[in-house]
């Protein structure tokens, strides 16, 4: 990899794609699946596809833990994607359902939901618990290092 190209995890099929930074802007697309890299949107994630997102990805992934019969969840669920469609391609926006996908719930140590983890280079570096406002949400995303 040179130093002006990362790596992005397709959305879609998950493969990992290397992308020269200066060409995130302009709306890359997988080499396998010919998706868009970038959609702006939060990436479901199960156990099967977790680690790939957050250890093959060169820019951070902040990864929302959620349940359906959350009332708090599903009120923040639009200020998420709202900062999605911001910060994206900076940062990739993740969900994992702890009903679906219990085993990495226990192996964060998710205790209450929604609970925010920021993953940079497959570490884990910022948590919050708590629904947020999108403006909330991308305030705290930017202040961590």
């Amino acid at each position: 990899m040179t130093a002006e190209s990362i790596h992005i995890v397709c959305p879609h099929c998950h493969a990992t794609n290397r992308v020269r930074q200066g060409k995130l802007a302009l709306g890359p697309q997988c080499g396998q699946c010919r998706r868009p890299l970038l959609t702006g949107h939060p990436v479901e994630l199960t156990a099967e596809t977790f680690g790939r997102h957050i250890e093959r990805s060169d820019i951070p992934v902040v990864v929302d833990f959620w349940a359906p019969w959350c009332g708090p969840c599903r009120m923040m669920a639009p200020a998420y994607e709202d900062a999605a469609k911001q910060l994206e391609p900076s940062v990739r926006f993740a969900k994992v359902n702890t009903d679906n996908e219990s085993t990495l719930g226990a192996r964060f140590g998710i205790q209450s939901i929604p609970t925010l983890i920021l993953f940079k280079g497959g570490r884990e570096v910022a948590r919050q618990s708590g629904a947020l406002s999108a403006p909330s949400l991308v305030a705290w995303i930017r202040a961590q290092p």
